[in-house]
């Protein structure tokens, strides 16, 4: 039964590398590594309880202190669209908006959108509106000053 945990630690090795290299993200790199940090002990003849402190500890070390590094430098950024440029733009209702009814269209840049009014108001063609967001192909407007 000496064999046994080192074994164990090795195949959890292998197990984590394999998952890690298998995700896009950092998912399991710091369980590779804790399960390293506890082959060791495993091979000196330690109980299993030392080797699962061990494990636990240096994963949970190399968790917090890399982590936030990582997620800094791998942070995943934004593509801005070109509809993305409309936010923030002054167009005219064209339909009545009305949230109620899931009615409502605005000309902003040249080109008709789907429209629905931030704060659930009314808003009748001819109204000049400030467009607040996008989500998918509406855009979120309220009424412009």
């Amino acid at each position: 039964m000496e064999w046994f945990y080192p074994v164990l630690w090795l195949v959890l090795i292998i197990l984590f590398v394999v998952v890690e290299a298998s995700t896009v993200q950092l998912v399991s790199i710091w369980l590779a590594v804790g399960s390293l940090a506890a082959l060791i002990p495993a091979m000196m003849g330690a109980s299993p309880v030392v080797q699962v402190v061990v494990f636990v500890a240096v994963s949970a070390v190399c968790l917090f202190c890399t982590r936030p590094f990582v997620k800094k430098v791998l942070s995943v950024k934004k593509v801005s669209t070109n509809a993305d440029r409309t936010v923030g733009e002054v167009g005219l209702v064209t339909e009545t908006i009305d949230n109620t009814l899931e009615s409502g269209r605005i000309m902003v840049d040249g080109l008709s959108w789907k429209a629905k009014a931030a704060d659930g108001t009314v808003l009748e063609a001819g109204t000049r509106v400030r467009v607040k967001a996008i989500q998918g192909v509406t855009l979120t407007v309220e009424q412009a000053d």
